[in-house]
């Protein structure tokens, strides 16, 4: 196979960030790339192919005549459906590229109907549904979930959603409209809080994987677990925070206009279609908030880890290192 390939661009490395991961600009250049929602069209052949060239290009051969450019775009593919822990690809619904198209139509509908408890009970069951998901498809994969946590997860976040939408929905039936339409992200945020840490509960009861600097594993911490996943909460209701936030006002405001009243047909469409707008740019901007290669100084992980590490490498590895995933 030599006599086919060719060498890679000289002091080309295509695992390296392309953008500074250590600023938030950095993190959010990358992060516009790899959940770029066109990504969610490239058929399955092509990403198996982007696949497989990235594989090569970490070997240190590539087909002859790749460009650089290529090979990036190979690993957008590549960051965009496959998990970063185990190297599989990732279920479509999951990927965060299917964050914009789906939380649209998702977000459109909790925002839209929100008047009734049966209408409010549907699009939150909706919701936390694809949720669980996400939530599944993005975790540390290192760290191994049951179907019966998984099942127990999905249960009790999409009954904290129900509980916290029709209580707040009956709460506000007397309340001025605009706090009524906030109902939907009240119910998101709280189920959001409990969703994510019950479907990576076993990273939170076993630990994750820590390393040093250079990748080398130095143990299991559940401390590192826990500030992970509470990264990925705050990041998860950001996402969520503007359009669920800004767009109530917007419609209020809208509905009071005559032609507006006379197009109610198409204020379904129109919230999907804001929704989209803000999703656009909150996806990548909620992703990058904190950095994916998440550090925990060596003091605060437990003692029993800490004393490990110590007696083995000095005070060598003053951080440890670990993926908190999405």
């Amino acid at each position: 196979t030599r006599t086919k390939m060719a060498t890679i661009p000289l002091g080309f490395n295509i695992d390296a960030p392309r953008w500074d991961q250590s600023t938030f600009m950095g993190r959010l250049k990358h992060f516009l790339n790899i959940t770029d929602p066109r990504t969610v069209l490239v058929p399955e052949k092509e990403l198996d192919r982007a696949k497989a060239l990235v594989e090569g290009c970490r070997a240190g051969l590539v087909p002859p005549g790749s460009s650089q450019e290529q090979l990036l775009y190979a690993k957008k593919l590549y960051d965009s459906a496959f998990h970063p822990d185990s190297g599989e690809k990732m279920n479509l619904i999951g990927r965060m590229s299917f964050q914009v198209p789906g939380g649209m139509a998702l977000t459109g509908c909790m925002l839209q109907f929100y008047r009734t408890v049966p209408a409010v009970v549907f699009w939150q069951w909706v919701n936390q549904s694809f949720n669980a998901i996400v939530n599944y498809t993005n975790r540390n994969a290192a760290s191994p979930i049951s179907l019966r946590q998984i099942g127990v997860a999905y249960v009790t976040a999409t009954g904290t959603a129900l509980a916290t939408a029709v209580g707040l929905n009956l709460y506000t039936k007397r309340a001025p409209p605009l706090l009524a339409r906030w109902v939907p992200f009240a119910a998101v945020a709280a189920a959001n809080c409990v969703n994510i840490p019950m479907m990576r509960q076993q990273e939170i009861i076993n630990g994750v994987t820590v390393t040093d600097g250079d990748n080398n594993e130095l143990g299991h911490s559940r401390r590192a677990a826990a500030k992970g996943i509470a990264q990925v909460v705050v990041s998860r209701i950001t996402m969520a925070a503007p359009g669920m936030i800004i767009l109530p006002i917007i419609m209020e405001r809208l509905e009071k206009f005559p032609f507006m009243q006379r197009i109610r047909v198409l204020h379904g469409p129109l919230q999907v279609l804001l929704c989209g707008g803000f999703l656009l740019f909150m996806v990548p901007a909620a992703c990058a908030l904190f950095p994916q290669r998440c550090s925990l100084a060596l003091a605060d992980l437990e003692p029993e880890l800490r004393d490990s590490i110590m007696a083995k490498h000095g005070d060598k590895v003053p951080y440890v290192y670990f993926n908190k995933g999405l």
